[in-house]
C-alpha cells in the first residue's frame, strides 16, 4: 500500500498552482497529470481528481472560465 495521501497530493497541486499564477493557466487535468509524474505509481487519476475536489471544496482553489476551465487561486 501507498504512503501518498489525497492530502498530500492536494498539497503538491495547491503549490504548483501558486507557483504558476499570473504565468499560466492550468487546466485541471494538467494537475492531475503533474500529480502523476511527481508521485509515481503511488499516484492515480481518481486520486488526482479527488485532491481537486478537496483543494475547491475547501476554498483553497477555485475555478476559472476563459475558453475552458481553469484551477486558480481564489480573488481575495
Amino acid at each position: 500500500m501507498s504512503d501518498v495521501t489525497v492530502d498530500m497530493v492536494a498539497d503538491a497541486i495547491f503549490e504548483l498552482v501558486k507557483e504558476t499564477t499570473g504565468k499560466k493557466n492550468l487546466k485541471p487535468l494538467d494537475c492531475v497529470k503533474f500529480a502523476i509524474e511527481k508521485f509515481g505509481d503511488d499516484c492515480d487519476k481518481k486520486m488526482g481528481k479527488a485532491a481537486i475536489r478537496q483543494l475547491v471544496d475547501g476554498g483553497r482553489c477555485t475555478y476559472s472560465y476563459a475558453g475552458g476551465s481553469y484551477l486558480v487561486l481564489p480573488e481575495k
